[in-house]
């Protein structure tokens, strides 16, 4: 007996001994396939086991990403070396490398996910993860959502929101400072159901929608763990969810749009023509065009309502900063817009009015170029890829261009918020300096929504400057981003308001 436990022990310390040699052999083979890749790439001289430097970019991912750019910069180089969850990383601070990057999206070279494990939340079939001449064919389905007559559309709807949270913002304590962030994100998703589908969804429908993307957005920023339990589970049962719930809007308005309905709302525009195309397919023989069934619909939904909504209430956050640290820039929208529309007319500010309101839009511009709130657009490289004449991305890297550096590269006093960088006849830095401006993207991907973000940024600017007096509850670096699933202001932007008018408009 004693012997065969003698034995049994030896068993486990020979096994344990070839396990740790193991273990051992895999952090050397680690180190070593890291070292290949980094190359003359600033970067940290030894890689974290497993996990790379995921803790640090989790715990503080503001001094995270902080610590990448100053590396690209001293080297230089304009990248940077890492590795993040076991996988080798490339941080690109230079403007013309992460341009080549975004124009080079195909199977081939680099392919935009999103998120580090994005098809694992969003699935495989998405408007992210699509390429060539299936990607153009569904951005030419999608352009009928953002016509000239579709954003009209979409104005008076997204006034109606914001005007209902400002109510609800303007009753609230007024010797109280109430932190926007929050407000603007359940505001922007509220106007996000509205104008995507707005008429299809049922109260009871709202509120299960409302409770999945609260759960997604706590496990986008997660370890992505997929096990029971784990926020990253929750986040992507939430998405399945969603999608289904979004996936049942298209079928109601598939049916709406074929007995003849008006457009309501953006899956109204794209199912006028799309019904038609899988009636007339249906007609010949043929099967549905791609890209047209309900479950599809839902997940490209979906990927409008992610794009749309946390990258929005980053920039409706920084414009209510920018507007209160610069009261000569609040003094002029405030004129430029009262000088076009007036809240007592009882109707909306027009889409002829928001074309006229220039130096409006010269601030929405300057907002999203001084905190872009996409701030990195994370890829993988499908293959080798000869980013620079000394530098090849290997195959399987992931790729970070970062938007928010190439904002502060070219243009004149980048530091400064100056929204007549983009209203001056003279300077037009947007032209000059366009190559910079890669908010919305560049390439392929460019951002099909680019014009509807920036018309809610102009309507909210002119609606909160014009309704509402306000003021920052200003303490120690309340203005210093910090990074959640986009960027924010630390303090969540803190403000005191109060009416500017005795009563808000409706209409």
């Amino acid at each position: 007996m004693v012997e065969s436990l003698l034995y049994g022990l030896v068993d486990l310390r020979m096994a344990a001994s070839f396990l740790a040699a193991v273990v051992a052999f895999y952090i050397l083979v680690e180190q070593l396939s890291y070292h290949r890749k980094k190359g003359f790439l600033p970067g940290p001289t030894l890689a974290v086991p497993f996990v790379g430097s995921a803790a640090h970019m989790i715990r503080d991912p503001t001094v995270f990403w902080d610590v990448q750019a100053a590396r690209a910069s001293k080297s230089g180089t304009g990248l940077a070396a890492d590795s993040l969850f076991g996988r080798f990383m490339v941080f690109i601070r230079d403007t013309e490398l992460s341009r080549r990057v975004l124009t080079n999206v195909r199977p081939d070279a680099f392919h935009t996910i999103a998120h580090p494990f994005g098809k694992k939340l969003f699935g495989e079939h998405n408007l992210f993860y699509t390429f060539g001449d299936e990607h153009k064919d569904l951005r030419r389905r999608i352009a009928p959502n953002f016509t000239r007559r579709a954003l009209s559309t979409y104005a008076i709807v997204q006034q109606r929101v914001i005007l209902a949270h400002l109510r609800r913002w303007l009753a609230t304590d007024n010797d109280m400072a109430i932190p926007l962030r929050v407000p603007c994100r359940d505001m922007n998703l509220e106007t996000s159901q509205a104008v995507f589908v707005g008429p299809y969804l049922t109260d009871e429908a709202r509120e299960r929608f409302d409770r999945d993307y609260n759960l997604f957005n706590v496990g986008l920023m997660t370890l992505p763990v997929d096990l029971p339990g784990f926020a990253f589970r929750r986040a992507r049962q939430a998405v399945t969810r969603l999608t289904r719930i979004l996936g049942d809007c298209a079928r109601q308005s598939k049916e709406r749009m074929r007995g003849g309905g008006e457009p309501e709302c953006l899956v109204d525009y794209w199912m006028q023509e799309t019904v038609i195309e899988i009636d007339e397919a249906a007609a010949a023989g043929m099967p549905p065009p791609p890209h047209t069934s309900d479950a599809e619909i839902g997940g490209i939904l979906f990927d409008f309502l992610f794009a749309a909504q946390d990258a929005s209430t980053s920039s409706l956050c920084w414009a209510v900063c920018a507007l209160d640290s610069h009261p000569d820039v609040l003094a002029r929208v405030r004129a430029e817009v009262a000088s076009l529309w007036s809240p007592n007319s009882g109707k909306p500010i027009t889409a002829d009015m928001m074309t006229e309101m220039k130096y409006t839009q010269a601030v929405s511009r300057e907002v999203v170029r001084y905190r872009p709130p996409a701030t990195l657009v994370p890829h993988i490289a499908g293959e080798a890829f000869q980013l620079t004449e000394n530098y090849t991305v290997p195959k399987g890297a992931l790729v970070f261009p970062s938007v928010y550096e190439s904002s502060f590269q070219g243009f004149t006093d980048a530091e400064a918020f100056d929204p007549e960088r983009f209203f001056s006849e003279e300077r037009r830095k947007d032209v000059v300096y366009k190559r910079n401006f890669l908010a919305f993207g560049a390439g392929p991907h460019l951002c099909v929504g680019q014009r509807y973000a920036l018309n809610h940024l102009l309507l909210f600017v002119a609606l909160f400057a014009s309704l509402v007096d306000f003021r920052r509850h200003r303490t120690d670096g309340c203005d210093v981003p910090v990074y959640t699933s986009t960027i924010a202001p630390r303090d969540g932007c803190a403000v005191y308001l109060k009416p500017r008018c005795g009563k808000l408009p409706s209409f």
